[in-house]
């Protein structure tokens, strides 16, 4: 396993470092302003656009997809330092890319199971930046980590009518609040009976302005309505109609195609959470120098140097399981590496919701105020230790997987 950056990656790393100097950190005080100018919360400042302008000029831009003919064509290894960067102001880094979840998640899965015409409508401008989309498999009423307890129906049209009905209610769907989602792509059983419980589910894409779908309320996390990622949102379809052409893939084919999604998902989350993490270190590092209290410097207090030490420690540590996950995926493919993605899944949220944590005690008042991104960044981390699958599962899964050994 080598981890050393090849040429490509490293002129994109300066390239992004600089972007972000010049452009992403000035852009966050900036953006919150426009906002509160806004007719609605939910719109985009023109700061967003202007940096997304930006970034597409310099070769920024679809970073996160292999596919060289719709993205970068850069492997998980070279994506992985590119999306720590980012992770470091994930309110607008990641969107100015174009490498913003749950769209990149949306992209992988039109690029690898639409068809033309799925990729023609719908793929291309997101692609180009020009419209948002949505995931809709989340639900209220079950255990959502579990998948084949997903109730939302998609069935064939009594009438004869060459339609599928989808009929359910979904929540936190990430970017739903946001005007420029134009499409969900929706989960939901079209064989709720079926023998095998793993081939129930079917995935169709529903646009947003179909009649029965109503975006119904934002969904609050630890309090932020999370503009900067176009909210979470609860969504009702109520009876809504689409043709059968909007089958994503082939009926019954609904479960595999989460699990290829989430893979890339997981890993690119972590990546980000290192970025966070980093940007964590930094501010500690910066308020330890700058204060004094009982007579010296934080910085001179051993439980603040314990800290800063062990947050370093902790995040080499990660940033190298993520990379060997990384390699891996590249390597023998996502099943092969399915181990060190539940790995990473598990031990990166947790270990950066702890620097965070720390980070935030450090600047005391200030860490849990909105004067500095901590209690943001601490929302957003703690937030993912449920997303993509709630640690748990995760853990029972890869406790299986060890224990199969033995059995």
């Amino acid at each position: 396993m080598d981890f050393a950056f090849d040429a490509r990656t490293e002129e994109l790393r300066a390239k992004l470092l600089a972007f972000m100097d010049e452009y992403v950190y000035p852009a966050e005080a900036v953006a919150e302003e426009q906002r509160a100018a806004l007719a609605s919360p939910w719109d985009t400042p023109a700061v967003v656009e202007e940096l997304k302008q930006e970034a597409r000029r310099q070769g920024l831009w679809n970073l996160f997809l292999p596919d060289a003919g719709h993205g970068a064509g850069l492997t998980n290894l070279q994506y992985a330092p590119l999306a720590e960067i980012t992770g470091r102001s994930p309110q607008l880094a990641p969107t100015a890319t174009n490498c913003a979840a749950p769209d990149t998640g949306n992209m992988e899965v039109l690029a690898q199971f639409g068809d033309e015409r799925q990729k023609k409508q719908w793929l291309e401008p997101l692609l180009a930046g020009e419209i948002r989309s949505a995931f809709a498999m989340t639900e209220p009423e079950v255990a959502s980590s579990d998948a084949t307890n997903i109730t939302t129906r998609i069935e064939r049209a009594s009438d004869g009518t060459d339609e599928y009905v989808v009929t359910g209610r979904k929540w936190y769907i990430s970017g739903a609040m946001n005007p420029d989602c134009k499409i969900f792509i929706v989960m939901g059983k079209t064989d709720p009976d079926g023998a095998d419980i793993r081939r129930q589910q079917s995935m169709v894409l529903v646009p947003r302005d179909t009649p029965g779908v109503t975006v119904r309320r934002a969904m609050r996390v630890f309090g932020y309505e999370d503009h900067h990622h176009g909210g979470h949102a609860e969504v009702v379809f109520d009876h809504a109609r689409v043709p059968v052409s909007h089958l994503i893939g082939e009926e019954g084919g609904g479960f595999a195609i989460a699990q290829a999604r989430l893979g890339p998902g997981r890993i690119h989350h972590c990546m980000r959470l290192i970025g966070m993490a980093e940007r964590a270190i930094e501010l500690m590092c910066r308020r330890a120098v700058s204060r004094d209290a009982f007579g010296k410097a934080l910085a001179r207090q051993g439980v603040v140097q314990n800290w800063i030490a062990d947050a370093r420690v902790a995040v080499e540590q990660l940033r190298l399981l993520v990379l060997k996950t990384a390699w891996m995926m590249d390597t023998v493919g996502n099943r092969g590496a399915h181990t060190e993605i539940q790995a990473i899944k598990i031990a990166t949220p947790r270990t950066v919701v702890g620097i965070l944590d720390r980070a935030i005690q450090l600047h005391g008042a200030g860490g849990v105020s909105q004067d500095f991104p901590l209690a943001e960044l601490y929302a957003a981390a703690r937030t993912l230790m449920l997303a993509d699958g709630p640690d748990e599962v995760h853990q029972r899964s890869l406790a299986r997987r060890e224990l199969k050994k033995y059995l």
